[in-house]
């Protein structure tokens, strides 16, 4: 595998940051995701909803997870 560097405004860096699934998940991975959805949208709008749905509650998932974390650490 071939690996580049792009640059990108401070603005983009973070909107994909927002948009990362879980923190560890490289920016690779969420273009990737991202990429899949937009291809999704053309072939099947329905599709595209559904998977939207599905990182959604991933994403809420993983931010539950991190504010149970920090409460527990909080408390400690």
């Amino acid at each position: 595998m071939e690996i580049t560097t792009i640059k990108l405004q401070r603005d983009t860096k973070k909107r994909l940051d927002k948009l990362k699934i879980h923190k560890r998940e490289s920016y690779d991975e969420a273009i990737q995701h991202i990429l899949e959805i937009l291809s999704l949208c053309r072939m099947n709008p329905e599709k595209a909803k559904l998977k939207l749905a599905e990182i959604d509650k991933m994403h809420s998932k993983f931010n539950k997870q991190k504010e149970k974390t920090f409460q527990s650490n909080k408390s400690s």
